[in-house]
């Protein structure tokens, strides 16, 4: 047998075990759960390609978005997507990353840019705070409460 034979016939090896991987869904099921991966790959790509001097600093500020996006559809996409309505403030919170990367990465080191960063995430984690207290948050305030009024009932003063 020579070596082209050989090579053919890995070949042919190779096409089978892609289809019969393919009939059984292996790859439909690698496509449904890995495919925020397609989010995340631009945008580790545009980081390295910042840091390796390849792109300018403004680049910094869709990969930062890129990023924590796709690590939002991750969690969403491996763990339910009734999770988004908690983790909707989030995508203002990945824009809040991608300026802030270009405010300390970048060479304008403008105030405008920091103070942008620093007001998403804080309207993020305002906007997060209230979607848990709309949500399951009340319950831990009526917990806090009983706790309180059961505390307040066993340190009372004795007058007896």
């Amino acid at each position: 047998m020579n070596r082209q034979s050989a090579a053919v016939g890995i070949g042919i090896v190779a096409v089978g075990l892609i289809i019969l991987l393919g009939k059984l869904g292996v790859f439909a099921f690698i496509g449904n759960v890995f495919w925020p991966l397609f989010v995340l790959i631009p945008g580790v790509l545009l980081h390295v390609l910042y840091f390796g001097r390849m792109v300018p600093s403004v680049s910094l500020i869709p990969a930062g978005i890129l990023t924590v996006v796709s690590v939002i559809l991750m969690i969403g996409n491996w763990f339910g997507w009734g999770l988004m309505k908690y983790m909707w403030p989030l995508f203002p919170f990945a824009v809040a990353v991608g300026l802030y990367e270009y405010y300390v990465f970048g060479f304008n080191r403008s105030k405008q840019i920091w103070t942008a960063a620093m007001g998403l995430a804080v309207l993020s984690i305002v906007l997060f705070g209230m979607t848990l207290l709309w949500t399951w948050g009340i319950y831990l305030l009526a917990v806090a409460l009983i706790g309180f009024g059961v505390w307040l009932v066993i340190r009372r003063p004795r007058s007896w």
